[in-house]
């Protein structure tokens, strides 16, 4: 396959501490249900699953986004749960409700029958992943993804979302053999499912271990870090001679930043409850960090989601303006960006991040 020169490598750049003409900010679940267009999108796809699957309706509604904002990456459309409805667990979403499994994964039998799954029951995904691209004709990077090995066990077992994890917890702490054997199928299919997707045109992955926060300190390092780091040992570096950077966001994980700066990717996400210029400290130069405003600051008077904007970034401190690599910020929330969203705070958001990294990058220079 061949695709267009990419002409906003912004993103890719600060993935791998880079200096860069301005942070560049792309936001978690961006093509989503805060946009009217994607919910039409949706009703004429008649469910998720049917705008998912669907390679043309996946194509536009990642580009979506872009069309009103000025936006430095695309995210592939998609679910974190993809992969256990491929193992045959029967995923559907009823509208308004969250994911939910008809066959849950939660005795012995039930673990013993997993298999990592035939990527060909994932064709969909690629094929969208390799439409989009092209779709984007070089605007900006496509990011794929997928759910992290813990992240995906939490639902496997539960069958759906939960607010105690006590399924769940419950085979972690009475059977960890059988939590470890999930989690090394999940980590090894994954892995697999990231290839593929970087095969079919991604140009950054990235996990998102979103319920790692849920874990005891102790667990979260046995049962979610060291499977996200499996993972990550069998992740293609690059492709056709260009690296693809790797982003790992653990929801919640502000606590283990010493532990995680250890892990084999190129950028951390952080949510609202990090605090940014702590976390480039405990980072320093090895990771990017991408993140971390909160969702909700959107919902403000238009004058203070650019504040709040500034905050953050200013949160961070001068950015990395030299030769070679340096410490770097990916803007993003910190966490999906909510369905009740005034869509024009978003632009407020994007216009307010560029315009003020580009000034602290020329006062960063003065300074030299």
């Amino acid at each position: 396959m061949t695709f267009a020169p990419l002409r906003n490598d912004t993103f890719l750049r600060a993935c791998m501490r880079q200096a860069t003409a301005h942070t560049p900010v792309w936001l978690m679940r961006q093509a989503g249900r805060y946009l009217p267009e994607y919910r039409e999108t949706r009703a004429r796809a008649g469910s998720f699953m049917g705008l998912a699957t669907n390679v043309d309706y996946a194509t536009e509604v990642t580009l979506q986004p872009l069309e009103r904002y000025n936006l430095d990456a695309a995210i592939l459309f998609s679910d974190i749960l993809t992969v256990p409805d491929a193992m045959g667990l029967g995923l559907s979403f009823a509208l308004g409700e969250g994911p939910k499994f008809a066959s849950p994964v939660r005795d012995e039998a039930a673990v013993h029958a997993l298999r990592t799954p035939d990527l060909d029951k994932l064709r969909y995904v690629f094929d969208a992943v390799t439409s989009i691209r092209k779709a984007l004709d070089g605007r900006v990077p496509l990011i794929g993804f997928s759910g992290s090995p813990w992240t995906l066990a939490c639902y496997m077992v539960e069958g759906s979302g939960s607010d105690d994890y006590r399924l769940v917890k419950t085979m972690l702490y009475s059977r960890p053999d059988l939590m470890h054997h999930m989690l090394q199928i999940n980590a090894d299919a994954v892995a697999a499912y990231l290839n593929a997707q970087i095969d079919a045109g991604a140009q950054a992955v990235m996990i998102f271990d979103s319920w790692g926060g849920v874990l005891a300190d102790g667990a979260f390092q046995e049962f979610s870090l060291a499977y996200t780091a499996r993972v990550l040992k069998q992740l293609k570096r690059s492709f056709d001679g260009v690296v693809v950077p790797r982003i790992v966001f653990t929801k919640g994980g502000g606590l283990w930043l010493d532990e995680m700066k250890s892990l084999d990717c190129d950028a951390l996400g952080v949510d609202w409850t990090v605090n940014l210029q702590r976390a480039r400290a405990q980072v320093g130069s090895a990771k990017a960090l991408q993140g971390n405003l909160d969702p909700n600051s959107l919902f403000a008077p238009p004058a203070q989601v650019r504040a709040e904007a500034i905050k953050v970034l200013d949160s961070f401190g001068a950015p990395h303006v030299g030769e070679g690599a340096g410490p770097s910020l990916v803007f993003n929330l910190g966490h999906g960006i909510s369905q009740h969203t005034p869509p024009d705070n978003v632009k407020v958001l994007v216009d307010a991040v560029h315009e003020h990294s580009i000034a602290q990058r020329a006062a960063a220079k003065r300074t030299r």
